[in-house]
């Protein structure tokens, strides 16, 4: 399990992995605003409208650890690629089909030990 498997474009799943990232993190930089607390002002705010920010607030947050589980396993792809194990089963240890990476360059492990879980 050492190289490439056969067929992987490392700088093209480099890029698309850095270009992923760059927008996961430019969407959470946007949103920041959209998870801070929400005041409480009921002149300003009525009970219902209170909800409904709450509801956002939460609604964004969760989105918020959604891109952030996604960065984590972007950074675990960028690790594989240093040590050379970038396209090979984590599991199994045999090559990960390129289709299959090219839909998610995430993914550690093939279809048939991912299928198993």
């Amino acid at each position: 399990m050492s190289g490439l498997p056969a067929g992987i474009d490392i700088e093209a799943f480099r890029t698309m992995l850095e270009n992923r990232r760059a927008e996961l993190t430019n969407l959470s930089d946007a949103a920041a605003d959209a998870r801070k607390p929400v005041e409480l002002d009921q002149q300003s705010i009525g009970r219902l409208s209170r909800q409904d920010a709450l509801q956002q607030q939460a609604m964004a947050k969760a989105q918020d650890a959604r891109r952030a589980v996604e960065i984590r396993g972007i950074n675990a792809a960028f690790d594989r690629i240093k040590a050379g194990e970038f396209g090979w089963c984590s599991e199994c240890g045999e090559a990960i089909a390129v289709k299959r990476l090219e839909i998610d360059p995430t993914l550690e492990m093939c279809v048939g030990c991912a299928g198993a879980l």
